[in-house]
């Protein structure tokens, strides 16, 4: 097992890691697609990934499970699962200028798996409906 600096979530039953620096939006991004799209968060900040029968499978550190930190609010508590199938790495961007407007198709490596990477820019309006678009793309 390795634990990563990542959220996770699951939307649409498809496990989906967003990874950035601290302060780039991983746990706003995660807050709204729960409020907007009922995706139910799996680990917040810090997340364990395994390999399984050929799958990498997210889970939280039980320190920290079903927390999540919402800036000028301090830490919430929400409703939670204990794992998922991750099937979408989402890169967050410092801008939106960083996202190309027809990029190439991208992947990344997690425990020797490749999954499906997309970049975004968090903050963007748009970004929710684009995480779901990307999930129902990788059915």
């Amino acid at each position: 097992m390795e634990n990563i600096h990542a959220t996770c979530l699951e939307l649409n039953h498809k496990g989906i890691l967003l990874i950035g620096p601290s302060g780039s939006g991983k746990s706003d991004l995660a807050l709204r697609l729960i409020k907007e799209k009922q995706a139910v968060l799996v680990a917040d900040d810090r997340t364990d990934i395994e390999l399984i029968s050929g799958a990498i499978i997210a889970s939280c550190p039980k320190t920290i499970q079903g927390l999540l930190e919402v800036r000028g609010i301090g830490i919430v508590k929400m409703p939670y699962k204990e794992k998922t199938n991750i099937s979408l790495v989402i890169e967050l961007a410092n801008n939106l200028s960083q996202i190309e407007r027809l990029p190439q198709a991208e992947t990344t490596m997690l425990l020797g798996v490749e999954i499906k990477k997309i970049r975004l820019y968090p903050f963007e309006l748009s970004a929710v409906h684009k995480v779901a678009l990307a999930c129902d793309e990788n059915s």
